[in-house]
């Protein structure tokens, strides 16, 4: 296998308020591959979108600050860097699709100006090239009467519309790697689907290895290669995407699967995982999903699992992998 185009190791990234410590990122492990798609999954709040911005270094110090870990990009850790270094990096070797593009792109300006700003910033040509590049973008990501729309400010476009602008910005120097911070996220489906399309299609065309980060299994199974399960400020699971679909291995990532509406079975009541995830503040002390898991026993209350490999390309974070089978036959009951 090609040497990975991104590496983060032991990743921690805390929050220190009035509150107390909240320990958004704790140990995180993972890596992307050239032209390769990992999916990023989980609930809100488990930290999905810090672990990203730690990744940019976007994160407002303080509160926020990388406590340990090595975040290894083409061979370099990005945590070393100085941040005149870092910023010749963002943008134009990573690049980042935001959440909500309408909080993202500035209203004061115009989209041409806004995608010819980030393409002068990285790149040595005349203003007349960066238009000219800015309006092949346009195009790129499908956006109708692309000369028009470089006039336009971002209220004056649709979601969808404002979305592709924020890929067209992200992919405008061709960068190594693309963050996808919850793309699709206040789009109808039809809108979901094409964007997700034209993810792909950029990916193909350029050999962009991507971050997708997701809570929708559905998006995973559209894009991804590689799904890291990620719960309470750690990965629970981490596989191919074909395994993870048909042979789940961790609790958590067996019940995101089942609260997935299916046609292909009768199910009367849609499946919920009880609880919430835990305050970041206060932890449990042992594996952080035994306050939700009917698997779980004093061991797991005191005692925290690794993540294991316990076959090719497949790692889990639990005590209990060998009685999966009580949750998926009923004999374990929810709590």
């Amino acid at each position: 296998m090609c040497k990975e185009v991104l590496s983060i190791e032991n990743l921690k990234t805390y929050f220190y308020t009035s509150e107390g410590t909240s320990k958004a990122v704790d140990g995180v492990d993972y890596k992307i591959f050239p032209g390769e798609t990992l999916g990023l999954v989980g609930e809100s709040g488990c930290g999905k979108s810090v672990t990203a911005l730690s990744i940019m270094r976007l994160l407002l110090e303080p509160p926020g600050k990388i406590i340990d870990g090595e975040i290894i990009f083409k061979g370099q850790d990005i945590l070393k860097l100085n941040p005149e270094k870092m910023r010749r990096i963002r943008g134009k070797e990573i690049s980042m699709i935001f959440q909500e593009p309408m909080t993202s792109l500035n209203p004061l300006f115009t989209i041409g100006n806004q995608i010819t700003e980030g393409i002068l910033n990285h790149k040595d040509i005349s203003k007349k090239e960066a238009i000219e590049q800015s309006v092949e973008l346009l195009g790129k990501v499908e956006i109708p009467q692309a000369i028009k729309a470089m006039h336009k400010y971002p209220h004056e476009l649709s979601g969808g519309m404002r979305q592709r602008v924020m890929i067209a910005m992200a992919i405008s120097c061709k960068p190594g790697l693309l963050i996808a911070d919850e793309p699709t996220t206040a789009l109808d489906v039809t809108t979901q689907a094409q964007i997700l399309d034209l993810i792909n299609k950029l990916k193909n065309e350029f050999n962009t290895s991507i971050l997708m980060i997701t809570h929708d299994l559905g998006v995973i199974a559209e894009v991804s290669d590689w799904v890291a399960v990620m719960y309470a400020g750690k990965i629970v699971e981490y596989t191919d995407t074909k395994t993870l679909f048909s042979n789940p291995k961790h609790p958590y990532t067996w019940g995101l699967l089942r609260s997935i509406p299916r046609l292909d079975c009768e199910v009367k009541k849609l499946f919920t995982i009880p609880g919430v995830v835990p305050n970041s503040y206060d932890f449990p002390k042992g594996c952080k999903y035994s306050t939700r898991c009917s698997l779980a026993d004093e061991k797991c209350i005191m005692h925290e699992p690794e993540l294991e490999k316990i076959e090719n390309n497949h790692k889990v974070r639990c005590w209990h992998i060998d009685r999966l089978e009580e949750l998926k036959n009923g004999v374990a009951k929810i709590k």
